[in-house]
C-alpha cells in the first residue's frame, strides 16, 4: 500500500509495525524477538526498521511514561482566538517547553494543545500567561477519568475501522499525589524517554548511563510499568506517514450518571486511542472525549457512526485537526522548563516562536 510519493509499507512492514507499536521488547536482542514474531530474521527486523525510521513512519522508539504518575501536572487546553491572530497565539503557545502538542480545530475554540508542568507547579498559571500574551478566552479541560490511552495504529489492516478489542490500552486512577520519585528514578526516566540507538543491543547504552546491566534495566522497567510510571515501550508512528491522514477529536455530551459505562464502552474501539472524561461548562456541554485515528474523514465518521448507534448518544462534534503546529514527545525532568519560567514569568513577552505546519 502507498503511504507517501517514495515509501512503500509492504505486509511483513505492517505486521511489524503493528507489533512495535503494541510492546517493543524489552530484551538485550530486541530485533531478534520482532524478527521471529512476524517470520523474519533478525537482521532483516533491524534493516527494515532503520528503513521505516529513516522514511520518517516511525517518529520514535522509547519509553512512553505517565505524566501524572511522574508527578507532572497537565491538562488539555481550548483557546478561543481570532482568526487572524491565530499564527502569532501558535508560536506563542509553542514556546512553552510543556506543550507536546497543538492543532487547529474547526470549532469557535480553534486552538487545541496539551501542557504539563513539573512537580510543584500548576498549569492553569502558564496558561493564564498564554492567553494574557495573546488575548485568547480559554478553557481548562483536565483528564477526570481516564478510559483509555494508547496510540496503536491498525498499519497491516488486520481489523475493520469499526472494530472493538478487549485490549484497552493504558488505564489508571486519576490520583493527585502520586508517590515522589528518587533522583536514580528521575535519571531512568531521562534515559529511557530517548530514542533508542537502532542497533542489534540498543539497551546497551541506556544501561551503561545509568550503571547497570541490562537485565536490571529491564527489571527496572517491569516495575516502572507496575506501579503506572510507565504506560509501555513502544514505537510511535506519524500517523500521516503511516497511511491514518485523518483524525478527529469526537466529543460526546453524556449524561453524568452514564458517563462511566459510555467511556467504558466508547474505550473498546480499536480506532479510538484516547478516551477521557473531562469537565463541563455553560458552552461546553461535552464530557467524553475520544480521539478516533482513520485513513480518512470517512472512516472516522463511520467508527463515530457506529459508537452512536451502540451507545445512543446524539450530541457530539467531531472536531477535525486542520493544522499541527506542535507534535514532539514530552520530555521529563529536564532544564527546559526552569528556563521558561525565568524568561517568561519575569514578565518577558512570549513573541518568539516557530513555524506553522500544516496537515495536507
Amino acid at each position: 500500500m502507498a503511504v507517501a510519493a517514495s515509501v512503500e509499507i509492504d505486509a511483513v512492514d505492517g505486521k511489524l509495525l503493528n507489533r512495535m507499536q503494541e510492546a517493543f521488547p524489552l530484551t538485550e536482542r530486541p530485533f531478534r524477538v520482532l524478527g521471529e514474531m512476524v517470520g523474519i530474521s533478525e537482521e532483516e527486523a533491524l534493516r527494515r526498521t532503520i528503513r521505516l525510521r529513516r522514511a520518517q513512519i516511525i517518529r520514535q522508539i522509547s519509553a512512553i511514561f505517565d505524566t501524572r504518575a511522574l508527578g507532572y501536572k497537565s491538562s488539555l487546553v481550548a483557546f478561543k482566538v481570532a482568526p487572524a491572530e491565530l499564527i502569532e497565539t501558535a508560536r506563542i503557545v509553542n514556546r512553552h517547553p510543556g506543550v507536546s502538542h497543538n492543532y487547529e480545530r474547526n470549532h469557535e475554540y480553534n486552538l487545541w494543545f496539551t501542557i504539563a508542568v513539573p512537580p510543584g507547579h500548576e498549569p492553569e498559571e502558564d496558561v493564564a500567561i498564554l492567553a494574557r500574551e495573546s488575548g485568547a478566552v480559554y478553557r481548562m479541560l483536565p483528564t477526570l477519568v481516564l478510559y483509555k490511552i494508547g496510540v496503536k495504529l491498525d498499519v497491516a489492516g488486520e481489523a475493520p475501522p469499526t472494530a472493538t478489542s478487549e485490549d484497552k490500552g493504558f488505564r489508571r486512577p486519576v490520583r493527585e499525589e502520586p508517590p515522589p520519585l528518587s533522583e536514580f528514578d528521575k535519571e531512568f526516566v531521562r534515559a529511557m524517554q530517548e530514542q533508542i540507538e537502532l542497533v542489534e543491543e540498543p539497551f546497551r547504552r541506556p544501561a551503561e548511563r545509568l550503571g547497570v546491566s541490562q537485565s536490571r534495566l529491564f527489571q527496572i522497567a517491569e516495575e516502572f510499568q507496575q506501579t503506572k510510571r510507565m504506560r509501555r515501550f513502544a514505537a510511535i508512528l506519524r500517523h500521516q506517514r503511516a497511511g491514518f491522514r485523518a483524525n478527529a477529536m469526537a466529543v460526546w455530551a453524556v449524561p453524568p450518571e452514564r458517563a462511566d459505562e459510555i467511556g467504558e464502552r466508547m474505550a473498546a474501539y480499536r480506532a479510538v486511542s484516547h478516551c477521557y472524561r473531562r469537565p463541563t461548562y455553560p458552552d461546553w456541554p461535552y464530557s467524553i472525549f475520544t480521539m478516533i485515528h482513520g485513513r480518512s474523514r470517512e472512516e472516522c465518521e463511520a467508527v463515530a457512526r457506529a459508537i452512536e448507534e451502540e451507545t445512543g448518544i446524539h450530541e457530539y462534534r467531531m472536531l477535525y485537526s486542520l493544522r499541527e503546529f506542535k507534535k514532539v514527545r514530552l520530555q521529563y525532568f529536564t532544564e527546559d522548563y526552569g528556563r521558561w519560567c525565568a524568561k517568561y514569568k519575569s514578565g518577558t513577552a512570549l513573541s518568539e516562536g516557530f513555524p506553522a505546519k500544516i496537515l495536507r
